[in-house]
């Protein structure tokens, strides 16, 4: 089991990098803090100070067809946002 998916690139994940130095990761929904903790202090060689997740449900979107309702639906995500401890940083872009 994969705990770490990939580190999420947007504005929002930037802008928490460089204002507070947290960097987001989408991960494993089944995995715990003390989990994520470990793997990104393993992958990235950093000293974590805090880990924070959230659940977001999964989607459901239908649509009328000829041959009726089609219902189709989103998978759970599970992001996470780490901060780091004072001095470390994470360069997403070297690996």
């Amino acid at each position: 089991m994969s705990v770490i998916i990939k580190p999420i690139i947007s504005e929002k994940a930037n802008y928490l990098t460089d204002l507070r130095g947290a960097y987001s990761f989408l991960v494993n929904p089944k995995s715990n803090k003390i989990q994520i903790r470990n793997a990104v202090e393993q992958l990235y060689g950093v000293k974590v100070a805090d880990v924070r997740t959230m659940i977001y449900a999964p989607k459901v979107s239908s649509k009328h067809t000829k041959k009726g309702l089609q219902v189709g639906k989103t998978n759970k995500l599970k992001k996470a946002i780490v901060s780091l401890a004072e001095g470390e940083v994470i360069d997403i872009f070297a690996n």
